[in-house]
């Protein structure tokens, strides 16, 4: 009977299952829209006028906004029904799609990805809480892999939906499509979503949260404007305004984010309880999630651009590059969280990303010589072993949380997640934009000869970051081999 009981405690309720495909939904939708412009940037830099530096903002405004409103979700979710935080992500994702759609310049467009990424920064977190909160126990590795599928899914059709759309259809023809689905995400959303937990009387310390925003976007402003000002000194330009403001936004970035540690220490209701990541496993775990995406997401630009801008292809060509390998990683995204829950973190973890570096190195060792063949086939390589491993990498960590502190992780965990794409979109344009510095015109065998110079740059820098966050893993699961011993 107890058994019997036990069994029937451990399936997957369909309501759960309604609400993870709504509240996904939404936040497919979010990064689907943000990995299609990807592929059309140099169609928007023609449209727009802007140099690469600039247009990549459109995607790097995006991340921003998104990295800034995950750190109130914990709050929200403690303030809260889960319902009506639901209706206001779809309310931002609709109202960012519209203005998308009959804006025609580049301040408009800004603003609609800031509207569109504070929608997403909402729906993420909420698809992992609600797992993290309702999912059995012994579901929740594989659970959490098709939420990890959400999020690799996008930026897998992405690319080639914006190319596909781009030669038949504007661009803008991708935000008509995209608010129909919303709306059906809305009514699924209403009948599915549960409350299972009270709210609670939390309120919000505006100190804390302008804080983290600034803390955020100065570091982003500091990396994109240091590559500015070497691409201005390269073309014989001069670097001094964007050096002034890529120390100042340093200087207020850092200086913002210790003001947010120091006043989340001595404040009664924080917006982020931090005490968290006094562990060292937690940290090193944050640390591996935090750069990882710099790599996973900056993969999609880097990909689609090479490809145009060095070995001129189409936008629809490029945009199919990145289809094989995101989709296979996709698709085993939710494998890897099976894995987790059958061996545990480490194996499937170390192995997953023992294999997926190989495509980086594949990348760099032919990337003067590279094919559209050559660059999909490496990136397939990468993509399969990232989505095989990446999502349990927070999963791993979270389960050394208790449970009244899991949605800060949750907030924390997304957070990184979106800093760590929007850093990578803007380190991986620098490069590139710096190698192309005083190149000449694009389509001339010069300048396609400095993007290729360039992309073996970027692809370096890919392996390095790649190093690091393995080191960190390993460094993590000595430290919880230790604790279990003792």
């Amino acid at each position: 009977m107890n058994k019997t009981s036990g069994i029937a405690d451990e399936r997957i309720p369909g309501k759960l299952i309604g609400a993870i495909i709504a509240v996904g939904s939404l936040a497919f939708i979010g990064i689907l829209t943000e990995t299609v412009m990807t592929v059309l940037f140099p169609e928007l830099m023609r449209e727009l006028h802007v140099d690469t530096a600039t247009v990549q903002w459109i995607t790097t405004i995006y991340l921003l906004a998104v990295a800034s409103t995950m750190p109130i979700s914990s709050f929200l979710k403690r303030r809260f029904p889960l319902k009506g935080i639901f209706v206001a992500a779809v309310i931002l994702a609709i109202t960012g799609s519209l203005i998308m759609i009959v804006g025609h310049s580049f301040p408009v467009l800004i603003l609609a990805r800031v509207i569109q990424g504070m929608g997403s920064g909402v729906a993420t977190p909420l698809m992992m809480n609600i797992i993290l909160e309702q999912a059995p126990k012994s579901k929740i590795g594989r659970l959490m892999g098709v939420g990890s599928l959400v999020i690799t899914v996008a930026p897998a059709i992405g690319p080639t939906v914006g190319g596909a759309v781009a030669s038949v259809l504007p661009w803008r023809a991708i935000f008509v499509a995209a608010i129909p689905v919303v709306l059906i995400a809305l009514v699924v959303g209403l009948l599915c979503i549960e409350q299972k937990t009270p709210t609670q009387e939390a309120h919000i310390n505006p100190l804390q949260l302008v804080s983290i925003v600034l803390g955020l976007c100065g570091l982003v402003m500091c990396l994109n404007q240091t590559g500015v000002a070497v691409s201005a000194a390269v073309s014989g330009g001069s670097p001094m305004h964007a050096t002034v403001f890529a120390v100042a936004s340093l200087v207020v970035g850092v200086g913002s984010l210790l003001f947010f540690g120091w006043s989340s220490k001595r404040s009664f209701s924080p917006l982020i309880r931090l005490g968290i990541l006094r562990d060292p496993v937690v940290l090193l775990h944050l640390l591996a999630y935090l750069i990882l995406p710099v790599v996973g997401i900056g993969f999609g630009y880097v990909i689609t651009n090479v490809a145009q801008l060095s070995l001129n292809t189409s936008a629809f060509t490029a945009g199919l590059l990145v289809l094989p390998g995101a989709l296979i990683g996709a698709f085993f995204a939710p494998v890897g969280g099976m894995l987790y829950d059958r061996f545990g973190a480490t194996r499937p973890i170390l192995g997953a990303f023992a294999f997926a570096i190989v495509g980086p190195v594949l990348l760099l060792v032919f990337s003067m010589n590279l094919t559209s063949a050559l660059l999909a086939g490496f990136y397939f390589i990468f993509g399969f072993g990232y989505a095989l491993g990446f999502s349990n990498i927070m999963t791993s960590a979270l389960s050394e949380i208790p449970n009244e502190f899991k949605p800060d992780g949750n907030a924390i965990f997304n957070t990184s997640l979106q800093f760590g794409g929007a850093a990578g979109t803007t380190l991986f344009s620098t490069i590139l934009a710096v190698a192309q510095a005083g190149a000449g015109a694009e389509g001339t065998a010069e300048f396609r000869h400095a993007t290729a110079v360039g992309g073996a740059f970027t692809f370096a820098a890919m392996i390095i970051i790649c190093l690091i966050a393995y080191v960190a893993l390993v460094m993590a699961f000595r430290v919880r081999r230790r604790r279990v011993r003792q």
